[in-house]
């Protein structure tokens, strides 16, 4: 075998990060693993492109995460790329949810970006294609690519379909709901079980606009996917051919130097809030665009977000607060129909680039928001002019706090507070209706350092709307909600009662006032009161004193800055890109 690898006409490798491990005499022992797993050396000779997936037997979001992969491998070796597949991990929301497992949730997120992270400077990698399925995987993929800054496209794995139950589009939503209704006593153990048997037929992420569809959103509104690729079912063989033209645009990226951090400016964060806040997303991307900022370097926290999302119009009418779920949407053009519509209204930077190299205003052309449908409406047609996510701020909240309000007719409410120091206790006083109308319930010490991981608190408002009493109490929390979540349930409360804020020192009884429209969250507490019920409060030791959730409880920051567990880019010495 030569000493040596013949060059690539269209690369240069002595810029490249592959040089370390494939080029000159000195690469020779890493050449003979390259030999050992059958690469040639024209393969050995070409950019290394990162094949990153979440595939897994853990849930149908991943499951079709490795065939898809195939496909982008493909689509590198078209383009004269040597792709190199690998897995890490991911935690189903669905499966964690209502449960201590939930608290491995948004640490994930973290560890996700830290595996991609490690893998690709383990082995030196030119580009990456990253492949994403669940809530977690998908900020948490985007978050590796702009900290490593090498070329990179996002893809994501599609959503599942919808199920069918009593001639009515259903999803995992609504088996979350029917247990609510089950234990309510208005629903049959025999019903249950349909609903759970048929609501989530095929592979796929969650159907509605919850966390997973509202984050590919964000991937196009980014410029970091190709075009389109957002919106088909996983189980289309569309899909197929996205991952292929992914594959083909890494490559493409590669040849013309785009990187993540060209693409992820504060105005392509803008354009993301706006889609996320127009389409009635998940409150959940309030913690992760402010976390894929921090890797580019750039100051953009909750309120900033919240900011956005007061200025835009609600236009898609999708689920939970409204009808429709991301295969309607798909139908009618898929989220660049949503961009559409908002860049004719104004409220986008058309000028952005993308990682195709057009902008996002070039790669929209042709793009009509369709007639004869009712998904999407024009921004001078809005289903309310403000966005179905709203910030909140006040004494209860100094750091804010954030509330999704696409579908809710009443944003204001008062009540006294019943606390609970945790999910579980609140869920099972739901079950067991031991709360009453009127009544704003708070579950405190789930915050990113309290919980530790900041669970969601999917279980306990779908039960509450399950009984008939979602718009009948309010919940408040320093913890997180589902994208599936529904009424008026704020998260995100900061500072978080592990910390000892405000969330921390209430009592039962003392009376709450919410109100989405002025943007507030009050108690009704003068400093003074505040201050001397802080004087006696005392730290709470949680449970994890070893192990992922105990680091990741030592080292994470506020949920206001995106519960990141780094100093991110304005700390850095050196990008891997550039090594």
């Amino acid at each position: 075998m030569p000493l040596d690898s013949k060059p690539n006409p269209n690369f240069d490798k002595s810029k490249l990060p592959s040089r370390y491990v494939s080029v000159g005499p000195e690469s020779a022992p890493h050449r003979s693993y390259y030999y050992a797993m059958g690469m040639t050396d024209e393969e050995i000779a070409q950019p290394f492109v990162g094949v990153a997936t979440c595939w897994n037997e853990a849930a149908p979001c991943n499951i079709s995460l490795s065939r898809q992969a195939q496909a982008v491998k493909l689509g590198v070796k078209a383009a004269a790329g040597t792709p190199r597949e690998f897995c890490t991990i991911t935690v189903t929301d669905g499966i964690a949810m209502g449960h201590q497992g939930m608290k491995s949730s948004l640490v994930s997120r973290d560890l996700i970006a830290d595996s991609v992270e490690l893998t690709m400077r383990g082995h030196c990698y030119d580009a990456l294609v990253g492949l994403a399925g669940c809530d977690k995987s998908l900020p948490g993929m985007m978050m590796a690519m702009v900290r490593l800054n090498v070329p990179s496209v996002f893809m994501y794995g599609g959503s599942i379909l919808p199920g069918r139950h009593k001639g009515k589009d259903i999803t995992v939503q609504d088996v979350f709901e029917a247990v609510g209704a089950h234990s309510a006593g208005n629903m049959s153990d025999e019903e249950l079980h349909q609903i759970e048997c048929v609501a989530c037929p095929s592979a796929g992420s969650c159907g509605g606009q919850f966390t997973a569809n509202t984050m590919a959103c964000v991937s196009e509104a980014l410029g970091l996917a190709v075009p389109g690729s957002a919106g088909a079912p996983a189980p289309y063989e569309s899909r197929d051919a996205y991952a292929e033209a992914s594959g083909q645009a890494v490559m493409h990226a590669l040849a013309q130097g785009i990187r993540p951090r060209d693409l992820v400016t504060r105005q392509s964060l803008e354009n993301a809030a706006r889609v996320v806040a127009c389409s009635g997303g998940s409150t959940n991307a309030g913690l992760h665009l402010p976390a894929i900022a921090h890797e580019a370097g750039i100051d953009f926290d909750l309120q900033e977000v919240a900011e956005i999302f007061r200025s835009t119009p609600y236009i898609a009418d999708l689920k939970p607060g409204g009808r429709y779920v991301a295969k309607d949407l798909y139908e009618i053009g898929g989220v660049q129909v949503i961009m559409r519509a908002l860049l004719d209204g104004g409220f986008l930077h058309g000028d952005c680039p993308t990682v195709t190299g057009k902008t996002l205003a070039e790669t929209l052309e042709g793009v009509t928001l369709p007639e004869d449908q009712d998904i999407v409406r024009s921004c001078s047609n809005p289903i309310t002019p403000t966005g179905g996510v709203v910030g909140l701020r006040g004494n209860l909240a100094p750091e804010g706090a954030i509330v999704k309000v696409a579908g809710m007719t009443n944003q204001k409410f008062t009540g006294p507070a019943r606390v609970f120091e945790c999910e579980e206790d609140c869920f099972k006083a739901v079950e067991n209706r031991e709360y009453e109308e009127g009544e704003v319930l708070v579950i405190r010490y789930e915050g990113p350092k309290g919980g530790p991981g900041m669970r969601e608190m999917l279980s306990t408002t779908a039960a509450l709307y399950g009984q008939g009493m979602g718009d009948k109490v309010a919940l408040i929390t320093d913890g997180r909600f589902s994208g599936a979540t529904r009424g008026f349930c704020i998260g995100h409360v900061g500072p978080e009662a592990a910390v000892g804020g405000p969330i921390g020192l209430l009592e039962n009884g003392d009376m709450i006032t919410i109100d989405a429209e002025a943007g507030t969250l009050d108690v009704a507490l003068s400093d003074e009161d505040l201050e001397a019920r802080k004087a006696k409060w005392q730290p709470r030791e949680h449970d994890y004193q070893s192990g992922a959730i105990w680091r990741y409880a030592a080292t994470v920051g506020p949920a206001y800055k995106g519960a990141v567990t780094h100093p991110g880019a304005q700390a850095e010495k050196h990008v891997y890109a550039d090594i």
